[in-house]
């Protein structure tokens, strides 16, 4: 019998990305628009880890159903860390990728490209309706650059730029970025987490 397994983000691009990442699991993948009863879970953790830990179980006992959900954001070296995890409402409670790649721009207008570094960071947690089951974290360093270049991915991503790509995240196909990118690498870990779960719970 197959499990399901709950998406918990309403991020159309997001969640794509993450059943791109996941098909190759033995679940049945489920999203916010099957539950439609689950009540949206309020990020205000200090932290990627809080926020996806909380979201997890919220939704997990909302729904019945093992959950996966995850936080991420850009963090700035020269905007001593933000948007971090106010990256989604960086610029306004609509979460406009626009106007929110518009804003880091702004305010770094006048960074050197010494002092432009940054880092994707992605925290993913698994929880049932009982418990959180596991948390993993991880990052991807890059710069960010003085224009926005490309028309792919999401968020951020025509700002950052990855070196050994020599292009924005926005510039390569999926494929690429997930080999690289903080989420491709955290659920990369968490696959493995969750198949050790799925075999124990047989």
């Amino acid at each position: 019998m197959t499990k399901c397994l709950l998406i918990a983000s309403n991020n159309p691009k997001k969640l794509a990305e993450l059943r791109t990442l996941l098909m190759d699991l033995p679940v049945e993948l489920k999203t916010l628009r099957d539950y439609p009863d689950v009540r949206e879970v309020v990020e205000d953790g200090r932290t990627f880890r809080e926020n996806a830990k909380k979201k997890a179980l919220a939704c997990a006992r909302q729904s019945g159903c093992l959950t996966l959900a995850d936080d991420s954001g850009l963090v700035v070296d020269y905007l001593k860390g933000a948007p971090g995890v106010y990256s989604a409402r960086f610029a306004g409670p609509e979460k406009d990728d626009l106007k929110n790649c518009e804003k880091v721009l702004e305010q770094m207008t006048h960074a050197e490209d010494s002092k432009r570094g940054a880092a994707f960071r992605c925290a993913v947690a698994l929880a049932t309706p009982q418990r959180v089951v596991s948390v993993v974290e991880e990052e991807v360093r890059g710069y960010i650059t003085r224009t926005m270049r490309g028309r792919g991915g999401f968020g951020y991503d025509p700002l950052f730029f990855y070196p050994e790509f020599g292009k924005t995240f926005a510039e390569i196909p999926a494929e690429q970025k997930h080999t690289v990118s903080h989420r491709g690498k955290a659920l990369r870990k968490m696959k493995v987490v969750l198949s050790r779960y799925l075999k124990s719970e047989k």
